[in-house]
Formats: C-alpha cells, structure tokens, sequence
C-alpha cells in the first residue's frame, strides 16, 4: 500500500492547509531520513532513508502550492484538471486572460515596473479569492468537478504571476 502525500505527513486530504500544519511533519520526516543517521546503516536502509526523503520532498512541495495541492486532491477524486482534454473556460474568464495578457505585454514594453507590481498585486488578489472558492468547493461542498475549473484558473494565475516576476526581474 502506498501512502498519498497527505498520509505521508499524517494529515487530513483537505484543501485548508496551512504552511505550519505541513511544514511540521515534513521537518520531523526530513531529520529522521537524513542521511548522516544511515552512515554506517546498510545500503538497504540507506536507500529506503533517501526515497523517504525524496518522497517528502515531492510532497512537500506539491502541498504547499495551493493550485498543486488543489491539483492533487483532484486527482486523489480521479479527477484529472489539467488533462489536455479538460481546458473549458468560460468566456469571462478567456476575456479576462487576454486582458492581463495584453496588460504584461503592454507594461513589459514600456518598461513600467509600477504597472507590472500594479497587475501582480490585481493577480495575486484574484488568486487568493479563488484560493476561498477552492476550501469551499473541495473541503466543504465536494464539488470535484466545478474545482477541477477553478485549479485551471488558479494554474492560469501563477503562470501569469511568475510571469510579471521574472518581467520586473528583467527590468531593475
């Protein structure tokens, strides 16, 4: 039987998950899988040790991105959101796409740091009201399929927001 990531961290399969909560069993999983307490452990263990470690790791980091820990529940429910033949969108929200497109692209060009911050801070408020919308869907009305629409969107946000980063990255 193999453990999902929540398992791993003794933790419930819940979207409302916050940083401290993972952040304490991983530490605990990450001292006791070090590899200087397997030195003189035989290469079995040590090779158990170093995927226990690895496995937390992938864990961990897939936990505590929300969008990848929405992503993740999804798929624990056999629910594939960023299947390639799972891209409905509804129309307000393609508009919107094309709009903080054009916003970067226009900021980028123009070499105005102020109007990228402007555009993050817009996406990371959005982001965090579809974050609310996610606890609800997922922890509360159990509604898979509506967040399985919802983690695109949240996907979509963070591929625009490392975006505007690494465009202000490029201009101071």
């Amino acid at each position: 039987m193999s453990l999902n990531y929540f398992q791993l961290f003794e933790l419930p399969e819940t979207f409302a998950l916050t940083l401290s909560a993972l952040e304490t069993p991983y530490r605990r999983i990450q001292a006791s899988a070090h590899p200087d307490r397997y030195v003189t452990a035989a290469p079995t263990e040590q090779r158990q040790s170093m995927q226990l470690a690895m496995l937390a790791n992938e864990a961990y980091l897939t936990l505590k991105n929300p969008a990848t820990r929405a992503e993740y529940l999804l798929k624990l429910k056999g629910i594939d959101s960023l299947n390639d033949s799972n891209t409905s969108m509804p129309a307000d929200f393609l508009m919107q796409q094309m709009e903080w497109r054009e916003a970067l692209e226009d900021a980028s060009m123009a070499k105005n740091i102020a109007s990228l911050e402007a555009l993050f801070d817009e996406m990371q408020a959005e982001a965090n009201n579809l974050k609310a919308v996610l606890t609800d869907l997922i922890d509360n009305k159990k509604d898979y399929p509506a967040a399985s629409e919802t983690t695109r969107k949240l996907v979509f946000i963070d591929k625009v927001c490392a975006d505007i980063a690494q465009a202000i990255d490029a201009l101071v």
